[in-house]
């Protein structure tokens, strides 16, 4: 079978408490670093048989060892540094939380393959198609804008962004020559440019909302050209998810055509879980030859949704995008950061087997 499935999730899971003590082990000096590497690969066999048991036929290793979505892949970069980032999280009280980012200090080297050691690890455990994740290169730009980077090691931005491109394309062709043929890139900045209040502070900052989506879109355009053949690649839109706080709000209509229509993917995973997001109406934009994985299963509250409402809305999302070219997934992963959202193990089981439930009924098995 040819990814995406009709009952997908985004990635990450959330982390057993057997391997968050082992990672402040480890970080503190009180785990050796063999024990906690078998205790990882322990606990992502475990993971992988929850996804094979609740019925998924696509595979993740839950994101296990990484820290966060986007932390691990410049953590595991030569030249780069944290700063705060201009943007900030929400939580359901409208409270904020500030976090630090990505910041340029040195030249970008990549010095050793980023995520191929994830992928040939889970892929030893299962027959089932396996998935990598990769942030997407915006994420590497836009929380601190065009300060991202020192400009005494790149004076032009231009620069910088080629050597980003470099390594995401090293990346991805080792990535396949490893066997991975499906790979999901996770974007949260072109989401965060459908907010109006984002996309207005970035006017009064001297900025263009619209020029950054469509050179965002051209960045991502270049990693993957030339990709290798036979490697499916999907994007995945999120408004931010941090412990169940968000940073946007606002519907896919501000970049819709550009990035629906203009992008070189072969599926977008959509957050469509809350009033947030907006409707279906800008999956208009969608081509013929893209799917869409409605993201209408939160992973940010632990109630499960109703099995007939997610079924009227998928029909809803038809009115736009044939069925035959839809799936179903949660909106994001349950676990962003290694923290995690508020859910128990079995929460979350309960909402990918909902996913699995509700895709059967509408496509079968």
């Amino acid at each position: 079978m040819v990814p995406p499935f009709r009952a997908e999730h985004v990635g990450s899971l959330l982390r057993p408490r057997r391997l968050k003590d082992a990672a402040r082990g480890r970080d503190e000096g009180t785990v050796p670093q063999a024990e906690y590497e078998a205790i990882l690969e322990e606990q992502i066999a475990r993971a992988v048989r929850l996804q094979e048991e609740v019925g998924l036929e696509v595979i993740t290793d839950g994101e296990f060892g990484r820290t966060s979505w986007f932390g691990f892949f410049f953590e595991r970069l030569e030249g780069f540094s944290l700063r705060p980032s201009r943007f900030t999280f929400t939580d359901h009280t409208g409270r904020r939380y500030e976090w630090p980012t990505s910041y340029t200090v040195e030249r970008i080297r990549r010095i050793a393959p980023i995520a191929v050691d994830e992928y040939r690890r889970v892929a030893r455990l299962t027959d089932r198609t396996v998935k990598a994740n990769l942030p997407a290169p915006s994420a590497l730009h836009f929380f601190r804008g065009d300060g991202c980077r020192d400009p005494r090691v790149y004076p032009d931005l231009e620069e910088w962004w080629d050597d980003v491109v470099a390594v995401y394309r090293a990346e991805i062709a080792d990535l396949a020559a490893a066997g991975c043929r499906y790979l999901q890139l996770d974007e949260v900045p072109l989401a965060m440019l459908c907010d109006p209040g984002i996309r207005d502070r970035l006017r009064a900052e001297g900025e263009d909302p619209d020029a950054l989506v469509d050179r965002y879109v051209t960045i991502t355009n270049r990693i993957l050209a030339d990709r290798p053949p036979g490697l499916t690649v999907a994007m995945h839109l999120c408004r931010g998810n941090f412990r169940s706080r968000w940073m946007a709000s606002g519907g896919y209509d501000p970049i819709a055509e550009r990035v629906f229509g203009g992008l070189a993917v072969d599926a977008f995973f959509l957050e469509y879980d809350s009033e947030r997001a907006g409707d279906f109406r800008p999956l208009r934009h969608v081509p013929e030859a893209v799917g869409v994985v409605l993201g209408l299963v939160t992973t940010k509250r632990p109630d499960l949704e109703d099995p007939d409402e997610l079924a009227a809305r998928v029909e809803e999302a038809s009115r736009f995008v044939p069925l035959d070219r839809l799936a179903l997934s949660p909106q994001c992963g349950f676990a962003s950061v290694a923290g995690g959202n508020p859910l128990t193990e079995d929460e979350e089981r309960a909402k990918l087997a909902l996913v699995v439930d509700v895709a059967e009924r509408i496509w079968g098995s």
